[in-house]
């Protein structure tokens, strides 16, 4: 069962500090609105990352990785969550009061797209889609002002081990992609658009489109050897911090993928190709006018980090795309 289990425990610039009664799923809510999104509480503990036999040659070699315990969403972040904080508008609109506060006003937001970013394929309820990565985190800032709460987004070891919820095999009900239907939205059923999420059969940890529907940011830099560089040993909470605009990891595969890129060891990355129409000059540090089939999901670990590793964490500079 979710439950809303927040206790306020200190204030400081404006933002209200939340502390979680027990370590259990709950429902997040938002002050001020009547937004909320659910977090599953995901057991840490040990797994074998990547690939053992068959599958790709960045999935290699398979190894040992341990991880703490972490909150990850249940669903994709929908365009309902995303909307008010790219659009400030509508972000009072949503508000009970009608107003946001100085510190909320005073997070950066994406400019406005030139295009419709959701593409025509529907928003209520609908995964959030074609943001950057700078602008994902950036959410999860606005979030954290919000909130009190910090939230980011998962290292690619953390999607992998939520996503395989226990499994060994190729996906995570078994080797065989017959029964994707069942679980996702892709190339053979996903008629060339999102979908509502939670439409299909969960994971044995309960969390709804993991593969499919679209494609997850991960925080990790994509390094096509950077599984051999952790060969035998366990690695502890493993992540290759990022340090330059291309690529990012992506995990899961979307709408418009083949079953075998949504195995639960298959590595996606960004591109630059996902901004080549894009008309200004520099290219926008928010938007992938050509990819519509990324979006994102939210993690919370047990054990945050400081204030000051915080907003370090938010507060990267863009770097600007020519």
């Amino acid at each position: 069962m979710l439950k809303k289990l927040f206790i306020p425990v200190l204030l400081f610039t404006g933002v209200q500090v939340m502390a979680q009664a027990a370590f259990e799923p709950y429902e997040q809510a938002i002050d001020g609105t009547n937004l909320t999104f659910k977090m599953l509480a995901i057991p840490g503990g040990s797994f074998k990352m990547g690939t053992t036999a068959g599958g790709k040659e960045d999935e290699k070699p398979a190894h040992d990785v341990k991880l703490d315990p972490f909150w990850i969403g249940q669903y994709e972040v929908t365009w309902d969550l995303f909307e008010p904080f790219l659009y400030k508008d509508y972000e009072i609109a949503k508000s009970k009061d009608g107003k946001v506060s100085p510190e909320i006003d005073a997070v950066t937001r994406p400019t406005k797209p030139y295009l419709d970013m959701t593409f025509g394929f529907g928003k209520e309820g609908h995964p959030a889609l074609a943001m950057t990565h700078y602008n994902a985190i950036q959410f999860c800032k606005w979030l954290y002002v919000r909130t009190g709460v910090f939230y980011r987004l998962p290292t690619e070891a953390e999607w992998e081990y939520a996503a395989r919820a226990g499994s060994k095999s190729t996906y995570f009900f078994g080797d065989k992609a017959a029964q994707l239907t069942d679980y996702a939205w892709f190339k053979d059923n996903g008629e060339e658009k999102t979908h509502v999420v939670g439409q299909k059969k969960p994971n044995p940890w309960g969390l709804y489109d993991i593969y499919g529907n679209v494609a997850e940011w991960t925080y990790d830099q994509y390094k096509s050897d950077s599984y051999g560089e952790r060969k035998e040993k366990v690695s502890n909470n493993p992540v290759v911090v990022p340090t330059s605009l291309y690529p990012h990891v992506v995990r899961g595969g979307a709408f418009d993928s083949a079953a075998d890129d949504l195995r639960s060891a298959a590595r996606g990355a960004s591109d630059p190709i996902w901004k080549q129409l894009d008309p200004q000059v520099p290219k926008s540090n928010w938007w992938f006018p050509e990819a519509p089939f990324v979006g994102m999901r939210l993690v919370r670990p047990l054990n945050p980090p400081s204030h000051e590793e915080i907003m370090a964490y938010y507060d990267k500079k863009p770097i600007k795309d020519f």
